[in-house]
């Protein structure tokens, strides 16, 4: 513990003073929120008959595949920005202790997206239920209050994710190569094709898409999933847990 606490002091002071880290973040809730109250306007402005169609309880949860980019962005530059920088050699010479190094960068990545998960989640909710008006819903609805804090706790799962993978690859245009397309182009074209979806619905997306349903058995927009949120959040803590062991096992193995 005595190691720790100056090397997550060290971290956080990294994080804190790069520029990037609150672009990141703010391009986080800004796309987040934004998107989400234009989408609430563009659905109370339909017809009754094509709301009735839709799930609009979820809605909320849509913008937030799009505002979750900026935070896999920081989660990726805490790590691969020192290895282009060249400061990790510093970093590791002050820290030697590679456990040591990579659970402080992960409390800081665990503490930063908790919070910014928790108010963009929670923000989108508020956002898109204010601009739907008298169509919305409100967290007292059963099932709501909890896919709200699965949506914040995939935020910040997804966050620490891409800080494993970076550790991993050292390379911020390999991680981003890697993540952007597996979150945004493969997972949701090929959650469509029954043939292959037994597989597709354990990715990332997917497993986040389950701890944003609000009835277990319900169709989410991302395609249908065996599992409920429960075993969601397990599929992702385990994506989670593995990309942090293949991110120490490199920190291990290699040199900065």
């Amino acid at each position: 513990m005595s190691v720790l606490v100056p090397a997550l002091r060290a971290e956080w002071t990294k994080a804190r003073t790069v520029r990037s880290t609150w672009w990141s973040l703010a391009t986080t809730a800004i796309l987040s929120v934004g998107l989400a109250v234009l989408l609430g306007f563009q659905m109370a402005g339909l017809p009754p008959e094509r709301r009735a169609d839709m799930d609009l309880a979820q809605l909320s949860f849509l913008s937030l595949l799009i505002g979750q980019i900026a935070l896999v962005v920081f989660g990726v530059l805490l790590v691969s920005a020192e290895y282009t920088s060249g400061t990790v050699r510093a970093s590791l010479a002050a820290v030697p202790r590679r456990g040591v190094f990579l659970a402080a960068k992960t409390l800081v990545a665990v503490g930063v997206a908790g919070v910014v998960g928790v108010a963009v989640a929670f923000g989108t909710f508020f956002a898109t239920n204010w601009a739907l008006g008298g169509h919305g819903t409100t967290l007292g609805e059963p099932g709501v209050l909890r896919a709200v804090l699965g949506a914040s706790a995939y935020l910040a799962m997804m966050c620490v994710f891409a800080m494993g993978v970076a550790t991993v690859l050292r390379s911020s245009a390999l991680a981003l190569g890697i993540l952007i397309p597996l979150l945004f182009l493969n997972s949701q074209g090929l959650a469509s094709l029954p043939a292959i979806r037994s597989v597709t619905q354990y990715l990332p997306d997917q497993a986040g898409a389950g701890m944003m349903r609000i009835a277990p058995d319900e169709v989410f927009f991302l395609g249908e999933l065996d599992f409920g949120p429960g075993v969601a959040f397990l599929i992702m803590l385990a994506w989670v847990v593995a990309a942090l062991v293949g991110g120490y096992l490199s920190l291990r193995g290699r040199d900065a």
